[in-house]
């Protein structure tokens, strides 16, 4: 926590104690440690944040200052930041970046200097990504931190999070990444440039969720900056198991099951396994929500059926649980057709009956969401009013069917209080 203007630690007394619980002596007073690496339940990283990024146009970005919020969901001593380039098409230069506690508007308290292989600046190469150098600060669950990144060179096209439903801020020209005022912060913006993921150095393994999917996990029809979409209301219920529980999305809005959309919705589930599920320290268990893109671009039963098990496939092969969910009701963009409608009945209908034999579990998301009168709707407190996305009330529901119970949980018990 921080107290008096300062940076403290105060977790840093209980990793010790994990580690020197732990440790031999050998040669000249070297110690190794033992016990926490042979059970597996030391002090480890932890994806604390993710966002799923997309190529989207890099305009007015370069020689300026971008400012975003991120809301960690693990605690810990330490972070990093993972930054990306991966869809930028020319080099992508990042001139200083800081850490800091969040204020008011744009404004940080404190922004501590993070180093990239002991530089202060990094250069990244179109299609890669990198880990920042670990930064010694304490991390608190659902405590924001304000990221500042001082973007020195900016391809023409660029990754990014398109629809963050948080508020960024963009400077005039020149590096204010050291500066805590919110002061030459004019622009704001509703996206997360660069900024992929945060990763948090936890005590002990946390037992993460990854909620991949569209629009509507990308909560659409939530409150902006109100922190109520369905990550989020899945993340505020009592885990499973003992210990720490991290839920993390990767929706990104228009997304699809069956084709990538770079330009529009970006890439598939499947094609961006390998950035925004394999590699995300901690995760154990995936969510999928996805398909209504799909059902109103034409997308039939058996190939959606199809997609759906085969990204349940590859999530099981590298040892993840996977839950696969229903596709909800919406009135928009001619989902509401009776053709689509029958579609979406029959995928819905194989998912609840064969999802449990190639799944971990089944989320009936149609259910939960839909108007009792008329189920080819959401319910009308459910709907944010554009009747594809649910109002924070429908998060909150659709949270609710999710079986908590059967979620993995975190792998090591917490240790005992007092």
């Amino acid at each position: 926590m921080r107290r008096d203007g300062r940076w403290h630690t105060p977790a840093a007394l209980a990793v010790l104690a994990l580690l020197l619980a732990g440790i031999t002596f050998a040669g000249c007073g070297r110690m190794l440690p033992v016990a926490a690496g042979a059970t597996g339940c030391g002090p480890g990283w932890a994806a604390g944040w993710h966002a799923a990024q997309q190529a989207v146009p890099g305009d007015q970005l370069a020689g300026r200052t971008l400012r975003m919020v991120v809301r960690p969901q693990a605690s810990g001593d330490e972070l990093r930041l993972r930054l990306s380039n991966r869809h930028g098409d020319g080099p992508l230069h990042v001139g200083s970046v800081t850490v800091g506690r969040t204020a008011a508007g744009a404004g940080t308290t404190e922004p501590r200097p993070v180093s990239t292989g002991g530089r202060s600046d990094v250069r990244l190469e179109p299609g890669t990504e990198v880990l920042t150098d670990p930064l010694p600060v304490p991390v608190e669950r659902g405590v924001p931190l304000t990221v500042s990144l001082y973007l020195a060179q900016v391809p023409a096209t660029i990754s990014s999070h398109p629809v963050a439903m948080r508020t960024a801020w963009l400077s005039g020209p020149g590096d204010r990444s050291a500066e805590p005022g919110a002061d030459g912060f004019g622009t704001t913006l509703q996206s997360w440039p660069v900024l992929a993921g945060l990763d948090v150095l936890a005590p002990r393994p946390v037992g993460g969720v990854l909620v991949i999917g569209d629009s509507i996990v990308d909560g659409v029809g939530s409150t902006p900056n109100g922190d109520d979409r369905f990550s989020d209301a899945l993340a505020a219920r009592p885990a499973s198991g003992e210990g720490a529980t991290t839920v993390l999305n990767a929706g990104l809005s228009r997304n699809q099951l069956l084709q990538d959309d770079p330009p529009a919705g970006g890439d598939a589930p499947g094609t961006r396994f390998d950035v925004d599920v394999e590699p995300l320290a901690g995760i154990r268990d995936v969510i999928l929500l996805i398909g209504t893109n799909d059902l109103a671009a034409g997308a039939g039963e058996g190939e959606l059926v199809a997609g759906l098990q085969a990204f349940a496939d590859r999530a099981r092969a590298s040892g993840l649980r996977v839950f696969l969910s229903t596709i909800p009701p919406s009135t928009s963009g001619g989902r509401d057709a009776e053709a689509v409608v029958a579609t979406r009945d029959r995928v819905n209908e194989r998912i609840r009956t064969e999802g449990p034999h190639w799944a971990d579990g089944v989320i009936d998301a149609a259910a939960a969401l839909a108007d009792p009168g008329d189920p080819t709707r959401l319910r009308p407190d459910y709907d944010s009013g554009d009747g594809l996305h649910p109002s924070p009330a429908g998060y909150r529901a659709l949270a609710a069917a999710v079986p908590v119970g059967a979620l993995s949980g975190a792998p090591c018990p917490a240790p005992a209080s007092g």
